[in-house]
């Protein structure tokens, strides 16, 4: 099911030049893109990826994770095949590692009918995940309207390498965001993901700036993106782009082409929990554990909201307040 995509230019010779994302292809007639799903058709871009849905499912929205947007409701998840990045470590690898969008089952889903599902389902936003919605921006775009005409709530889960442009158009219909900050290095960015650091860094910055809700993970991998320093320059950036913005600190599990690496050791992730702390942000969550993850006040410590996967409990909010204090918890509710 070809489609006509959006953000892009025919240059000389029928070439076209894609600024979806920050890879900015330049695309030969008869050629795709770097994500394999963008292909010039005689000086015209087509994607592949247009209303081929390959998950679907309802999750709860702290999976995504997103721990300061409606905690407790449930989000209506939705993916087609394909990234842009090239992780070798790719925890989803078996959904955005594919070589064509036509290499795994899919349903021929349209927007309206995903907004319907979602509806039906008792969700209260459409999340676009699993892979990476960059890729599937046609079709994103087209199911946020749909979702937003219906009353629903968009948030993408993204590596957030996505042009301006793209932000520009999505953004009115766009939510909230967990971006994933996999590193400081651009040398990891080039090697491991096949891109680069600044335009994740500038797409933290400008949809904060936007006011779409934004919360950040990093996957820590040991040996790998778990020194002190990198970790620092993580916390840090965060904290300078915003101290309200929640970080997500993930623990690894040796998956897809990195296997000879173990776990991430439980006290890597404690560590790295407290230097988020020591550079001022006011939320930070550890994840892949089996321990509770509860938001506590920012000013006094009370406790907010209880988690104990998968139960969500709001124990110490008056509205969006804490209920000692009177202290505004940060987020959307």
């Amino acid at each position: 099911m070809k489609h006509r995509a959006k953000l892009y230019k025919t240059a000389k010779n029928s070439s076209v030049e894609c600024f979806l994302c920050s890879h900015n292809c330049t695309i030969l007639v008869g050629d795709y893109g770097k994500c394999n799903l963008r292909k010039n058709i005689d000086g015209a871009l087509f994607t592949d990826t247009y209303a081929r849905v390959v998950a679907s499912q309802i999750d709860p929205i702290e999976k995504k994770p997103l721990y300061h947007f409606f905690p407790g409701s449930n989000a209506y998840s939705i993916a087609t095949a394909g990234c842009n990045f090239r992780c070798d470590f790719c925890q989803n690898w078996q959904m955005s590692q594919v070589k064509s969008s036509k290499d795994m089952p899919f349903e021929i889903t349209l927007p309206e009918k995903i907004a319907k599902r979602a509806i039906a389902s008792g969700a209260q936003s459409i999340a676009y995940t699993y892979t990476e919605p960059t890729i599937f921006f046609e079709y994103a775009y087209d199911v946020v309207r749909a979702a937003k005409e219906r009353g629903l709530y968009n948030v993408f889960v993204t590596n957030g390498y996505m042009g301006k442009e793209a932000i520009n158009s999505i953004g009115p219909y766009l939510d909230a965001a967990n971006i994933d900050l996999k590193s400081f290095s651009d040398d990891f960015y080039k090697k491991r993901c096949k891109a680069r650091l600044e335009p994740v860094l500038d797409s933290i910055r400008y949809m904060k700036k936007l006011n779409i809700w934004v919360e950040v993970t990093t996957l820590i991998i040991p040996g790998v993106n778990d020194s002190v320093d990198e970790l620092k320059c993580i916390a840090g950036f965060i904290a300078k782009t915003g101290i309200d913005i929640p970080w997500h600190i993930s623990r690894f599990r040796p998956d897809y082409m990195y296997t000879d690496s173990k776990p991430t050791p439980i006290e890597t992730l404690y560590g790295a929990s407290h230097i988020g702390k020591d550079a001022g942000l006011r939320y930070i969550y550890i994840g892949n554990i089996t321990q509770e993850s509860p938001t506590v006040c920012c000013q006094c410590g009370h406790l907010l909201i209880k988690r104990e996967y998968p139960n969500v409990k709001i124990t110490g909010l008056n509205s969006n307040r804490c209920a000692k204090c009177d202290t505004p918890l940060d987020g959307v509710f």
